[in-house]
């Protein structure tokens, strides 16, 4: 008989519905439970695309002893991390005081209050490794919540005490020159040198750290900035964690060398990646960075783009293989024999070579994971063998998708999608955006035919309907920031309006009396803890995304609460950069566009004007860093970055100013890309 959880709208707690386990979806009916039975709670936080979540759930959560033994003593309580990352993040941050490291599945016991006092991650069914049994872990438990209940509650209050203890880096005045130049010494000597990217296993691909380099690049000229990213993105591109047929990007490389993916595909990922390979194309012109953005964007219009015009949050790690067993990496992985047996032996013998396909194998039980470490020597027939292999694979099990929308994170892909859209002449992308966008608007935000849009955004959707958990930080922040985003590309005044609203909310419920912004909202469902992040991960934070679109917002409407607040909230990069510069990646990417105004650019002339459209191309190409384009007609009663804007003698002219004071007006395409720095080479 299905649980708790039949009704809810995460494929992850969907997974669930039909576990022994006699599950509960957060929410306080869950925990008055646990206070009704006098029982602890045990809280499993996982996500749908998460391989040893599922490893858990097959060797514990799908056991009927276990499963019995669990629903007698413990309320159960079972989370999707991605509709609910305030819940992730105050446990996680109990889990890796508690142990040191954290991780997916995340296995807490609490009281019946919520105040942990157990933590931990993936418990094998028996001891192994230094980890305790599943069951074994729980049988101590109930031993110490039935005969030392007074120490387990203690435990829990002390765990409470010391995480609610005020954290965050002060703020104070953003980082300037001095302190940028010092961030990119620091990060060069974390870098690896001879495999791209920094640090040793696993590697992660550090976007918003590119994005800081060649932003550092555009406005210092930086060498060693712009090596660092043209070396990891050819490192990332040609090995194992992008997928040489379908394109797109896994999570991270097990290894340092890029081989191994761990091979779960994510939204953001491939959407902060696509626009670190479109930013690169920008300031250098390369062919293979512009490959690898537009193959990373079919790869999302082709297998996660959902029938409501969103994009899912996930591709799963595991698939069927041929004897229908789920494994990680069966979709994605060959063999020597395989490649023959759709190519033909010397094809197949040619392709073994040219993507690393060896009879040891690079991964698992012989098989081997695509690489391109060199460009092929015969360019059609490489054309023709990566087609067929490409519709070859099309006939194995695919990775189970995650088809929820998540706000922030199509957000991401928004301004990812707009921005390759219009650099790249892929009119399709720039439409992908705007329908992603109209979701967003029209279900996230509430809006229909009948109804005034609001003020305040779902986190999550399915199937064209909202989901019930209030969004984060994030989601109000990368949201924005698509829509900025949007309103750049096409001109179109109600993307900037919808970002208004956001920011607004921003303000006016995330920012912190202390100085800072909270993740979660004022009027939000409390915590033990209120989460209070600055430090980038994955994704941006939402402090770090919050601080820039505020910062572009108000280089389009002079808005100064709007500056004054992305300036005040800056100060946390300068306090952070010096120890760990490559969690503040944005942040510092950010700051690199307040020390260069943002430059904003404003193009007059009507929009059927080849003048116009060249000017306009032009604009969108600069690499000045987070420079803003607005584009209208004369006499247009538009954005105020475009009022009291002339044409110049009767022809299209742009404007490049900062802080809404210009340079001299120009209507000369040449002299526009020398003012903005983008390249006219293309």
């Amino acid at each position: 008989m299905a649980n708790r959880l039949a009704g809810s709208t995460s494929p992850y707690l969907l997974q669930h519905a039909d576990n022994p386990v006699d599950w509960w979806p957060w929410g306080e009916d869950a925990f008055a439970e646990a206070r009704r039975r006098g029982v602890p709670v045990l809280l499993s936080v996982g996500y749908a695309a998460c391989h040893w979540c599922h490893v858990m759930a097959h060797e514990s959560f799908e056991d009927d002893e276990v499963a019995a033994y669990l629903n007698a003593h413990f309320v159960a309580v079972k989370v999707d991390r991605e509709e609910r990352p305030d819940v992730d993040a105050v446990y996680m941050e109990a889990t890796q005081r508690m142990t040191g490291q954290g991780g997916w599945p995340m296995t807490v016991f609490a009281t019946p209050d919520g105040e942990p006092f157990y933590c931990g991650t993936y418990f094998p069914p028996a001891a192994r490794h230094g980890l305790p049994g599943f069951r074994e872990l729980l049988e101590a438990v109930v031993d110490a919540w039935e005969n030392r209940r007074d120490d387990v509650l203690a435990s829990g209050a002390k765990v409470v005490e010391e995480l609610s203890k005020p954290h965050t880096p002060p703020a104070g005045d953003p980082p300037g020159a001095d302190e940028l130049h010092a961030a990119l010494v620091l990060l060069t000597r974390e870098y690896d040198d001879g495999r791209g990217g920094f640090g040793g296993a696993p590697k992660f691909p550090p976007s918003m750290v590119l994005e800081f380099l060649l932003r550092h690049h555009a406005r210092t000229g930086s060498q060693a900035a712009l090596d660092m990213v043209e070396h990891t993105c050819a490192a990332m591109g040609r090995g194992g964690m992008y997928d040489q047929l379908g394109g797109g990007f896994a999570r991270y490389s097990v290894d340092a060398d890029w081989v191994v993916p761990h091979f779960e595909k994510m939204l953001y990922d491939n959407a902060l990646l696509i626009r670190a390979y479109t930013h690169l194309w920008r300031a250098t012109g390369s062919s293979f960075a512009r490959r690898i953005a537009l193959q990373s964007a079919d790869f999302m219009l082709r297998e996660l783009r959902t029938p409501e015009g969103g994009f899912a949050s996930a591709l799963d790690a595991d698939s069927p293989d041929a004897d229908g067993h789920s494994v990680e990496g069966a979709f994605y992985v060959w063999t020597p024999d395989q490649l023959a047996d759709v190519l033909g032996p010397v094809d197949g013998a040619w392709a073994a070579g040219l993507f690393g396909v060896t009879d040891a194998g690079t991964f698992e039980h012989g098989t081997s994971v695509l690489q391109l470490r060199t460009d092929p020597d015969d360019p059609a027939r490489y054309g023709a063998v990566r087609e067929k292999l490409f519709r070859a694979r099309a006939d194995r099990e695919p990775p189970a998708r995650d088809d929820k929308i998540v706000a922030a994170w199509n957000g991401l892909a928004i301004a990812a999608l707009a921005e390759a859209g219009a650099l790249f002449d892929r009119t399709d992308l720039v439409e992908a955006a705007i329908a992603a966008g109209d979701l967003l608007v029209s279900v996230h935000l509430g809006a229909s035919e009948n109804e005034d849009w609001g003020d305040r955004l779902a986190r999550t959707s399915r199937d064209g309907h909202a989901g019930p958990n209030a969004g984060v930080l994030e989601d109000y922040a990368d949201v924005a920031e698509g829509f900025l985003a949007l309103y750049a590309v096409t001109s179109d005044d109600a993307w900037l309006t919808f970002a208004g609203v956001l920011l607004d909310v921003v303000l006016s419920h995330f920012a912190d009396a202390d100085g800072g912004f909270h993740d979660t909202a004022d009027d939000a469902e409390q915590l033990f803890r209120r989460p209070q992040d600055p430090t980038d991960n994955a994704t941006p934070s939402g402090w770090s995304a919050a601080v820039g679109a505020l910062l572009s917002y108000a280089a389009y409407t002079g808005s100064a609460p709007h500056r004054e607040a992305a300036e005040r909230n800056l100060g946390v990069v300068r306090a952070l950069a010096p120890q760990a510069p490559r969690f503040a990646g944005w942040g510092l990417a950010v700051a690199e566009a307040l020390l260069d105004g943002p430059r904003e650019i404003a193009v007059v002339g009507p929009y059927d004007d080849p003048a116009t459209r060249a000017l306009r191309r032009v604009a969108l190409a600069s690499t000045a860093p987070g420079a803003v384009v607005a584009v209208g007609a004369p006499d247009e009663d538009t954005v105020p970055l475009l009022h009291d804007r002339t044409l110049r003698d009767g022809r299209p002219a742009a404007y490049v100013c900062r802080h809404f004071t210009c340079e001299a007006p120009t209507t000369d395409a040449d002299v526009l890309a020398a003012q903005v720095g983008a390249r006219q080479d293309d």
